[in-house]
């Protein structure tokens, strides 16, 4: 992401506004309230601009009975959007970064990242507090591995159980008691105006999060310079630098959803990064982790701190769960 971010910061003050872009995004109300927090914000930059959003629905929206790393990962929620991009229909596409494969294609590049939101995971349930309070066999629903993996380390007598679908979808199958507990991204939840269902944050020490969670990527055609020039005023500098530590820890380590892997990095002292990294096997049994610093907060200085914790990992003997993902 590096050229990218480098990009961004000689924006030319000849380039005229823009008249029209189009947003390509999912139809599930968490997408269609990212794709139209960035309309707003463009329509802020650019008030003659004719803001409009592409609704689309993916593959990894209408397969909802199987496990995401059963039928093709994370990247299934994005392809439909890249065509959309390629073809023309839509300028640019708005993702939850955690869904954005680590290796974009050539013709692709990510050209904004915004200001994250809370990047944790969050406790919801009608019954408990927090994941101390379940008893033995409480079923405990999650659609992510590195989730389940984490947690199982820690609470080895809970009954964790697979659950796909929105938002919504999974707090309604909460509230039929198909489940004790669900873990949801907090961000997702304080988005949707749900904070209310939150019973507790999840302390990164139990469930580190995903590279990426809680921030907005804006994706866009890498032969359309023009669009990362638009979209420079939305970036955030410090998101930025985190999720690239981030991703490329997940990058090096091969990480989609079919691995447990978690990379959280965080702001430490005036200028520096803090990075954590986990891999775990899916039961639970073990769980590996490095930590690197830096006393920059460039995304260089990022990218190096995540090159150094996943090498930490490998040397740890990660590679053994990664296999030929």
């Amino acid at each position: 992401m590096t050229a990218d971010h480098n990009s961004q910061q000689s924006t030319p003050s000849t380039l005229a506004p823009p008249s029209r872009l189009v947003i390509a995004s999912r139809e599930s109300r968490l997408a269609m309230w990212q794709a139209e927090h960035v309309r707003d914000l463009l329509r802020g930059l650019y008030p003659a601009c004719n803001v409009e959003i592409l609704g689309m629905t993916t593959e990894g929206d209408r397969v909802l009975d199987r496990a995401l790393n059963e039928i093709g990962g994370k990247g299934l929620f994005i392809k439909e959007l890249e065509v959309a991009l390629l073809e023309g229909r839509a300028d640019l596409a708005v993702h939850s970064l955690k869904d954005v494969p680590m290796e974009m294609p050539e013709q692709f590049v990510l050209a904004a990242v915004l200001h994250r939101e809370d990047p944790r995971d969050a406790f919801v349930s009608n019954k408990f507090a927090d994941l101390e309070s379940l008893p033995p066999g409480a079923r405990l629903g999650t659609s992510s591995l590195r989730r389940a993996a984490q947690i199982r380390a820690r609470f080895p007598q809970l009954d964790i159980r697979s659950l796909r679908g929105n938002v919504n979808t999974r707090l309604a199958k909460l509230d039929r008691d198909e489940y004790d507990a669900i873990v949801l991204a907090a961000a997702g939840l304080k988005r949707l105006g749900f904070a209310q269902r939150i019973r507790s944050i999840i302390a990164p020490e139990v469930s580190l999060p995903a590279a990426g969670q809680g921030a907005l990527g804006i994706e866009t055609r890498a032969d359309r310079p023009e669009m990362v020039q638009w979209l420079a005023p939305l970036v955030d500098a410090a998101s930025t630098a985190q999720v690239s530590a981030e991703r490329v820890v997940s990058r090096l380590l091969g990480g989609s959803c079919r691995v447990p892997l978690a990379a959280f990095c965080i702001p430490e002292g005036k200028s520096g990064l803090l990075l954590t990294a986990r891999v775990a096997a899916e039961d639970g049994s073990e769980v590996l982790e490095s930590v690197a610093r830096s006393d920059s907060d460039s995304v260089a200085a990022a990218e190096e701190i995540g090159a150094q914790v996943a090498q930490a990992l490998i040397a740890q003997g990660a590679e053994r769960w990664l296999g030929e993902h």
